[in-house]
């Protein structure tokens, strides 16, 4: 009859490890130790290979004197502050080197501009939102600006706005070239408020009729990236910015050859000879619809040159030592002949109610038969193409069909006007050139969307109304290069499609439709879902700095989450984009 053990002797777990058909075989023992007749003897009490393996080493670590608990109680978390865009934005500036574009020198003004930046590309809002939302991540002390005041950002705003020249002189050495094009276009943002001397009424782009407004003037490189930025009084004309500009990029920025590209109502007569007296400049732009009914009906411009392509060069005696190259996309031709007789269609329906109350005798007049017809042909902006007869008990209405026709004949013509010689660039890249307008249009899209939100303007200062202006000019450069790195994980077009007709409607390449259709249904197991660039950011937002307190002592420490695969990728496509295209 063997002897039983004692009940004595420390537990212990033991792991044992073994490989058999393929895979790893994990037991865990426990077991006591004891001594008998001098000898060390082992017994397993129990089998706890069930059991997670965190709970195993739970009891492990309890077995061994430690002290244990549950987990949740081992540590107090006191605070998680979004981190993961504020790290992705601050890697890019610092790539870009964007504090020292700002000022060469460290200063507690340069870091609360950065901070402004940095704020606008995250999370828009006013100075004193900004304020509120520098301590709910962590931008604040990444920049040391924590406890910044709305005046501190006031006073910031005032230090930025008396270097905003050198700001600019430095961005324009960093890309533009001698003899290389210069973006410029113009659009305007209301305002709060009426103290302002800048805010005026104007024409608005925003669709704020009767709002006071200002004006800025945007100079980009042909690729999009903003270099300057002049704000402007509120009722100016377009075409009375441009001596500003061709002044900066001649003086200032020392172009000895520079070719600028703006939209058509800035070449006016004066501006032309302006460019043309000063030694370097050229321009490409495009010549207004009255323009080109002129040399229409001096058969200038002729419809047979459409027969057989969609681009033409022409000349003039009205543009001399100019070179006119005549467009036609038929795919807007045949929007604007659909959109043209939807109004003329729109006109006649009210125009017919009006003829029929005078048949009914329930309206009479001339003068209230005039009352009746002048709000109908204005509402559809249609009105010049019918024929009106009124008297006093009778209204007629026909459409001016030779004229219509005349006008139907220009439909998707567009022409594009340049002193640019045709050995230093041919037809089809001055078409082309003057499509990367379109890079203008975008930011402004951008200053004015949910990325920057540059309106309504509540300053009432007219430096610190600049200042805004060119603080949002700043993020927009700092968006641009963020979306530029971030092309394959958002909806932008990583290898966009070179025509090899420039007057043909651009084409999305394969891979943005992809992106396109992946969007549209559920990614498939081990992909991400395609973003924006706004849902990316707040993605990357969700990766969290926590502070973490162990019980019963006083210091904390913090600790950032594990990034997952996106977040990752996001940043390391900041790390290894090349900033030269």
């Amino acid at each position: 009859m063997s002897r039983r053990p004692r009940a004595t002797g420390a537990i212990h777990v033991v792991t044992n490890r073994r490989q058999g058909k393929g895979r790893e075989y994990v037991t865990h023992l426990l077991r006591r130790s004891y001594r008998e007749d001098g000898k060390v003897h082992n017994e397993t009490v129990g089998n706890i290979s069930h059991l997670p393996e965190e709970l195993v080493e739970v009891i492990r670590a309890g077995l061994r004197g430690e002290p244990v608990g549950v987990l949740s109680d081992a540590f107090e978390l006191e605070r998680s502050l979004p981190a993961g865009h504020v790290n992705a934005t601050l890697l890019m500036a610092r790539r870009l080197k964007l504090a020292t574009l700002i000022d060469r020198s460290p200063s507690a003004e340069r870091d609360l501009v950065m901070a402004m930046v940095i704020g606008r590309v995250l999370c828009p809002s006013s100075k004193l939102g900004t304020v509120r939302a520098l301590g709910q991540s962590t931008l604040a002390q990444e920049l040391g600006v924590e406890g910044a005041s709305e005046d501190d950002l006031y006073t910031a705003m005032d230090w930025l706005a008396e270097r905003q020249e050198r700001v600019e002189d430095r961005l324009a050495r960093r890309h533009l070239r001698d003899g290389e094009l210069v973006l410029y276009d113009v659009s305007s943002s209301y305002f709060e408020g009426r103290a302002c001397e800048l805010a005026k009424i104007g024409y608005s782009r925003d669709g704020k009729r009767g709002t006071l407004q200002i004006i800025y003037g945007l100079l980009c490189d042909r690729h999009g990236r903003p270099v300057a930025v002049e704000v402007f009084s509120g009722e100016l004309h377009d075409d009375k910015t441009v001596a500003s500009q061709i002044t900066k990029l001649k003086r200032r920025f020392g172009l000895a050859r520079v070719v600028v590209v703006s939209d058509r109502g800035m070449v006016t007569k004066a501006n032309v000879e302006l460019m043309a007296k000063t030694d370097g400049v050229s321009w490409i732009t495009a010549l207004k619809a009255p323009q080109i009914k002129k040399l229409a009906r001096q058969d200038t411009l002729q419809m047979s040159l459409f027969d057989q392509q969609n681009l033409a060069e022409i000349s003039s005696e009205d543009y001399p030592g100019e070179r006119l190259i005549v467009c036609r996309n038929p795919l807007v031709a045949a929007e604007r002949a659909r959109k043209r007789e939807d109004l003329l269609a729109a006109t006649e329906r009210e125009l017919a109610q009006i003829a029929s109350r005078v048949q009914a005798g329930t309206l009479a007049g001339a003068d209230q038969i005039g009352l009746a017809v002048g709000p109908a042909l204005k509402h559809f902006k249609v009105g010049k193409h019918f024929q009106i007869t009124i008297t006093y008990e009778r209204f007629t209405y026909s459409r001016k069909t030779d004229q219509i026709d005349a006008e139907a004949a220009l439909d998707g013509i567009y022409i594009l006007r340049t002193n640019v010689a045709p050995e230093d660039m041919t037809a089809g890249d001055v078409v082309r050139s003057y499509k990367d307008l379109e890079q203008v249009e975008l930011a402004f899209r951008t200053f004015k969307g949910p990325e920057l939100e540059i309106r309504p303007i509540h300053h009432h200062l007219e430096t610190r109304v600049r200042a805004h202006v060119f603080l949002c000019m700043l993020a927009y450069y700092l968006t641009w290069h963020l979306q530029h790195a971030w092309a394959p994980l958002i909806f932008k077009d990583e290898t966009p499609i070179q025509q090899p007709d420039p007057v043909a409607k651009a084409q999305r390449s394969t891979s943005a439709t992809a992106k396109t259709h992946r969007s549209a249904r559920s990614p498939r197991e081990g992909t991400d879902p395609i973003h924006s660039y706004k849902t990316l950011l707040a993605e990357l937002g969700t990766q969290t700095l926590n502070t973490i307190r162990l019980p019963g002592v006083s210091a904390t420490f913090t600790k950032l989450t594990t990034p997952t695969a996106l977040q990752a990728r996001a940043l390391d496509l900041i790390q290894t984009t090349s900033l030269d295209l």
